[in-house]
């Protein structure tokens, strides 16, 4: 049981830093036409995440690596019920990926609008339906089928997901990651940009704090997320935590200390998905027709030796991939100027 509890808060540990490390680029990419006045600028904004977009991909992949092994059963039903957002999301990360490196190859305003309206679509899709898909998870998705014992109906279709909870969470994580974002930018931009992402991200601030009270309060409705928080009042920090943290963006940013702001926004990130991840347990991926058909992290794990062969194996190489993703951080740590662009290597 041990085994299994703390592959569910693993679980959810890797969807947190996909969000938090992929947010602003998804961020980024939605902002490019709105705030990218000229070509360069647009250059500017790409090349902040340039380095870094591909490495972050990496955590999505180790989050669905994690559900394949850890959670079989969940990755099966899941891929099954969600075919048609999670491929809508393959495809946008796809176009958003070719449109970084296809932008630059013709020196034509035509050919750049195109796309970079790909790289908008690719970042603005999978951001909204992320926030669709685990919102939907936490309030039930209507499938029926008892574990291992037959195969499981999903009675809807994507717009059964385009429910008002589903898209409240579509809204949140895309305000969340646009926030995300921009104050990205404003560390990495100079001059003009970097005036226009700080407007931005204040700007958003609001709507960010808007945005999270309607959820959590349409989250006591909704679902039954607030049963654990009930039986167990100490994970009402974890609702402090991220209240806090979001409170923690407004102030730096009054102070300009947006480095701190970033991370402060990071954290809210992360308690956005855990606040759903804490309600959950036991449930990964809950039925709303009958809690019978649920998928617990105890019906639906692997055998215990694969999980411990798997967590030998992420305790040896997960500090890797941070190691190495805090020296890449490091490494491209500098704001991109106009003389930046005029390395080969630039985008």
């Amino acid at each position: 049981m041990a085994l299994q509890i703390t592959w569910f808060y693993l679980w959810g540990l890797l969807w947190a830093i996909f969000f938090i490390t992929d947010g602003f680029d998804f961020g980024v990419g939605t902002l490019l036409p709105f705030l990218g006045k000229t070509s360069d600028e647009k250059r500017m904004m790409i090349n902040s995440i340039g380095p870094l977009w591909d490495g972050n991909e990496v955590w999505l992949i180790t989050a669905g690596g994690v559900t394949f092994a850890a959670f079989p059963l969940v990755y099966a039903t899941m891929f099954s019920t969600l075919y048609s957002p999670l491929m809508l999301i393959l495809f946008a990360l796809i176009i958003r990926g070719v449109s970084f490196e296809f932008r630059g190859k013709v020196d034509s305003p035509t050919w750049r609008f195109i796309w970079d309206t790909c790289a908008f679509i690719g970042s603005v899709v999978p951001a909204i339906l992320f926030g669709v898909a685990f919102a939907n998870i936490f309030q039930g998705i209507p499938f029926e089928g008892i574990p291992f014992g037959s195969d499981y109906v999903y009675h809807g279709n994507l717009l059964t997901l385009l429910n008002p909870y589903g898209l409240l969470g579509g809204v949140l994580f895309l305000v969340l990651f646009l926030q995300h974002g921009a104050l990205w930018l404003v560390i990495k931009t100079e001059g003009d940009l970097h005036d226009r992402a700080a407007l931005t991200a204040t700007f958003l601030w609001p709507i960010v704090l808007v945005v999270a009270v309607i959820f959590l309060i349409y989250s006591a409705f909704a679902t039954s997320l607030y049963a654990n928080y009930i039986a167990n009042p100490i994970w009402f920090i974890e609702i402090l935590v991220m209240v806090a943290a979001l409170l923690g963006v407004r102030y730096f940013s009054g102070r300009k200390e947006w480095f701190k702001a970033w991370f402060a926004s990071a954290l809210t990130i992360a308690g956005a998905v855990f606040f759903g991840i804490i309600g959950l347990f036991p449930n990964l991926y809950p039925s709303s027709i009958n809690p019978e058909f649920s998928l617990t992290a105890f019906n639906a794990s692997s055998s215990p030796l694969t999980l411990k062969i798997m967590l030998i194996v992420v305790i040896i190489f997960i500090p890797i991939v941070l190691c190495y993703q805090i020296w890449a951080y490091n490494l491209f740590k500098d704001k991109i100027t106009q003389k930046d662009l005029d390395y080969e290597e630039a985008y």
